[in-house]
């Protein structure tokens, strides 16, 4: 048998482990990076100034492309815009449930598109927990005075 035939059988083929077994079965630590992330952000670490130094000439020199890089990054599009609309306070529930009322009325006449609606809605949930949290502790704090009061 040649050296190659004999290194060949020594070697596994196929499936090296068992049914249901992996070769490390804790698998890699939380939080792990990939080497190759690691690598290329030290790369970019180590030539971030060359590289800001080159696009900047780059802009300067009037490409457009390196010159949107830098606009994007130094006045990056806004994402939403403001919204007016008449909104009712939202200190009770019922007030919240008008409130969600007057976000299906503005996107069914066009003042709010559906995405910020769901994300005002959002937030009127967010008052909606803070004003139901309030009122278990009111209730909670009543419950625990009458019981304090009991007479035995």
């Amino acid at each position: 048998m040649s050296t190659a035939a004999a290194n060949a059988a020594k070697k596994q083929r196929g499936r090296p482990f068992k049914p249901g077994r992996s070769g490390n079965p804790v698998g890699k630590a939380k939080g792990t990076r990939h080497r190759i992330t690691v690598l290329a952000e030290k790369m970019m670490e180590d030539d971030a100034p060359a590289v800001v130094t080159a696009v900047l000439g780059a802009a300067k020199a009037g490409d457009m492309t390196a010159a949107r890089i830098i606009l994007d990054r130094v006045a990056p599009a806004r994402r939403g815009r403001p919204v007016k609309f008449t909104l009712p306070t939202l200190e009770t529930a019922a007030e919240i449930v008008r409130g969600l009322g007057a976000i299906i009325t503005a996107v069914a006449d066009g003042t709010l598109t559906p995405d910020e609606a769901a994300a005002v809605a959002n937030l009127i949930e967010i008052k909606r927990k803070a004003v139901e949290t309030v009122e278990i502790e009111r209730r909670v704090a009543d419950l625990e005075q009458k019981e304090a009061n009991r007479v035995f």
